[in-house]
């Protein structure tokens, strides 16, 4: 599977790819419509929203369309909620391939984070732009600006998934606390509603919150009305790269005892 013959630059290339492909071929080749589920996922779950919240208010926070307003906020959160997960388990999931000499615990992390990545814009393009055809209203999209939203939540996915690798397997019960975390971080992201609308004391919260900050960008690119002066990508972005780093440099130290307790 692996060629040992490259120079250790290549050598790690090569088994990224390697490991790319066989995410590719597991993940979406064995199961019934592939990659349509990647697609549907985010679909349903923005037509859900939109069906619910129109039952009750005339029309969403910001605009006139409920479908392009809780699209805007869930496909940034959608990126880090799916790259957190799949490099989460990454080691655990390629275990078998790590007794490869070749095959280290961060090659199995940065193969599914790029996959991720990469199956995640082709994600976010089909359903953005499809709902930009069929909203009536014409939409003026600032393409720099979702695609930072983006990027910085797939920073932060990426970040925290590393570090939870590391402390998934010295802290086994982490990985019932951060299921836990997560369950609300869908409600107080931004997705339902904008930061601005929040009562005083619960903006000084929220904002300590990253995911809120990578929202509020995604909305000022679709919404020029839309400040959204609070929003610090900078901060999003420290923290999930410092995340990356630290359990990079964790993962490297202690691997065999990562690999082994994964």
């Amino acid at each position: 599977m692996f060629d040992t013959s490259s120079p250790p630059k290549f050598q790690t290339i090569r088994v990224i790819v390697a490991l790319m492909i066989r995410e590719m071929i597991t993940r979406y080749g064995r199961s019934w419509g592939g990659y349509f589920w990647a697609i549907a996922e985010p679909v349903g779950m923005i037509a859900v929203l939109s069906l619910a919240f129109s039952q009750f208010l005339r029309t969403p926070p910001i605009g006139q369309s409920f479908v392009l307003f809780y699209a805007t906020g869930y496909i940034p959160f959608h990126f880090f909620a799916t790259l957190s997960a799949q490099t989460s388990s990454a080691v655990q999931f390629n275990k078998s391939l790590i007794t490869f000499p070749m095959v280290t615990p961060i090659d199995t992390v940065l193969a599914r984070a790029i996959l991720g990545i990469l199956t995640m814009v082709v994600v976010a393009a089909i359903v953005i732009f499809g709902i930009i055809a069929l909203v009536p209203d014409p939409v003026r999209v600032s393409l720099p600006e979702f695609i930072l939203a983006c990027l910085a939540a797939s920073v932060l996915g990426v970040g925290a998934g590393t570090l939870n690798v590391v402390l998934f397997a010295f802290l086994p019960v982490w990985r019932n606390i951060w299921s836990v975390i997560n369950r609300p971080l869908f409600i107080i992201s931004g997705i339902f509603f904008t930061f601005e609308s929040m009562p005083a004391s619960l903006q000084t919260l929220l904002w300590w919150n990253p995911l809120v900050h990578v929202t509020g960008e995604a909305r000022k690119a679709f919404y020029p009305v839309y400040d959204g002066a609070y929003v610090s990508l900078g901060y999003v972005f420290g923290i999930g790269i410092v995340a990356f780093l630290l359990g990079g440099a964790l993962m490297i130290r202690h691997q065999s005892f990562i690999v082994e307790n994964s």
